[in-house]
C-alpha cells in the first residue's frame, strides 16, 4: 500500500528530495577523483554543484514539512516520515562538509593511496545510493524495503573495512610523518562517516516499516 497514494504532489516532492540527494552522491564521489587527480578547479565546482544540492534538499524538506503539517497528511506516519527526512539530510551535509574539509585543509595524499581512498568512496556512494532506494520503496513498496536495507548494510561494512585497510596502510608507512598519518587518518573517517550516516537511515526504514505492517 502506498504511503503517499493520496498526496501526488507530496510524492512527486519527495521524489525530487530523493534524487537530489542521490545526485549529491554522484557529485561527491567526482569531487574526491578531482582532488586526487589534482584538477583544483573541477573539484572547487564540486563542491558549489554539493552546497547548491544540499540548498535545493534543505528546502524541498521544509515544503514537505510543511504540506505535512498545513494539510494534515499522513497524520499517523509524520513523526516518522519527519524523523526520516532530518536523518537523510544528514548524510547530504557529511558529504558537503568532508569535501569542504578536503578544500580548507589540503590534505596531501600520497599516490599510493589513491586506488584505497576512491575503493572506499565507491562503496560509501553505493551505501548512499541503496539508502535512496530503500526510502522509494518505504513510501511505494513497503515489503521491497528490506532488499534495499540489505544492500546498504553491506556497502556500509565493506566501507568500513576499506576504511581500515586504508589506515592501516597509512600507519604502515614509512614515509609519512606521524602528523600526516594522523592527518589522512581523519579523512579516510570522514568519508567514511558517509556510510555510517545512510546506515542510521537504514535503521530507521527497519523499524518504520515494521510499524507500517503491524
Amino acid at each position: 500500500m502506498q504511503l503517499f497514494k493520496k498526496t501526488k504532489k507530496l510524492e512527486l516532492k519527495m521524489d525530487e528530495f530523493l534524487d537530489t540527494v542521490s545526485e549529491a552522491g554522484i557529485i561527491f564521489q567526482e569531487g574526491i577523483k578531482h582532488y586526487l587527480n589534482n584538477k583544483t578547479d573541477r573539484f572547487e565546482n564540486q563542491i558549489k554543484k554539493i552546497r547548491q544540492f544540499e540548498n535545493r534538499a534543505d528546502n524541498l524538506r521544509r515544503v514537505i514539512e510543511q504540506q505535512l503539517y498545513t494539510e494534515t497528511l499522513i497524520p499517523e506516519s509524520r513523526g516518522d516520515v519527519l524523523a526520516l527526512l532530518e536523518t537523510t539530510d544528514n548524510v547530504i551535509n557529511q558529504a558537503k562538509e568532508t569535501l569542504l574539509e578536503f578544500s580548507v585543509e589540503k590534505p596531501q595524499v600520497p599516490q599510493v593511496f589513491h586506488e584505497e581512498v576512491l575503493h572506499l568512496t565507491d562503496h560509501v556512494v553505493h551505501a548512499v545510493d541503496e539508502m535512496t532506494k530503500a526510502i522509494r520503496a518505504f513510501f511505494k513498496d513497503p515489503k521491497a524495503v528490506r532488499n534495499y536495507t540489505h544492500k546498504v548494510y553491506h556497502y556500509e561494512s565493506e566501507a568500513d573495512r576499506a576504511s581500515e585497510h586504508l589506515k592501516r596502510a597509512i600507519f604502515s608507512s614509512e614515509k609519512l610523518t606521524l602528523a600526516e598519518k594522523i592527518h589522512l587518518r581523519y579523512f579516510a573517517l570522514h568519508i567514511d562517516t558517509i556510510a555510517d550516516r545512510a546506515e542510521d537511515v537504514a535503521d530507521r526504514l527497519g523499524i518504520y516499516t515494521i510499524k507500517r505492517s503491524i
